[in-house]
Formats: C-alpha cells, sequence, structure tokens
C-alpha cells in the first residue's frame, strides 16, 4: 500500500517542480529576450518545449560526479598497466591538450 502512494508523491512532487521550473523559464525569456533581442513573447507550452529541445540538444540539466567516473576508471586502468616508456609515450601525444593556460608548457617527466 506504502508503494503506491510514495510513486503518487514523487510524480506530484516531480509534476510541481517541472510546472515552478517551466514556468521560471517562461518568464525569464519574455523579460529579457524581447527587451535585448526583440525577439517574441513565449506561452507556457514553447516554454516546456524549450526546455525539452534543450535536453535533447545539450543532454539534460544534471551533471554530477557519478557522470563521467566509467571513463575515469577505464582510463585509470589503462594507466596502471602502461610501462614508463608508453607513459611518456603518451604525456608527449596529449602535448597541447587541455586547458588554454598550459597549451604552451611541455609536459613534465
Amino acid at each position: 500500500m506504502r508503494r503506491p502512494l510514495r510513486f503518487l508523491k514523487f510524480l506530484v512532487i516531480g509534476l510541481a517542480f517541472a510546472t515552478v521550473f517551466t514556468y521560471i523559464v517562461m518568464r525569464l525569456w519574455n523579460w529579457l529576450t524581447p527587451a535585448l533581442f526583440g525577439w517574441h513573447v513565449i506561452t507556457f507550452w514553447q516554454a516546456l518545449g524549450l526546455l525539452f529541445l534543450c535536453k535533447i540538444l545539450f543532454g539534460g540539466f544534471r551533471g554530477g560526479p557519478g557522470r563521467h567516473l566509467h571513463w575515469r576508471r577505464r582510463m585509470f586502468e589503462r594507466w596502471e598497466q602502461m610501462t614508463p616508456e608508453e607513459r611518456e609515450r603518451f604525456r608527449e601525444s596529449m602535448y597541447g591538450c587541455g586547458p588554454f593556460w598550459m597549451r604552451g608548457e611541455k609536459p613534465k617527466a
């Protein structure tokens, strides 16, 4: 008996959150874009569609520490299996990659 109530509670809270978030996007859009860019005012449903479009194009609204852990773990395993010479070659091959402020620096041995 508790499980359906818990699911219903989760569904109601999720819908309330989505409604509030969509309303905030709509209000911000209607406040900023017509004044700044001369774009049209949007409705609630257009704001909801805009959120779904962002979800499709940009991959979601959440980012967290667990998102890239699989890739990091796999890269760490590969790094552990490399010989010191292979590690040095890898460092040399990655020269120029990374943040723009580090691109001019030589890798440290």
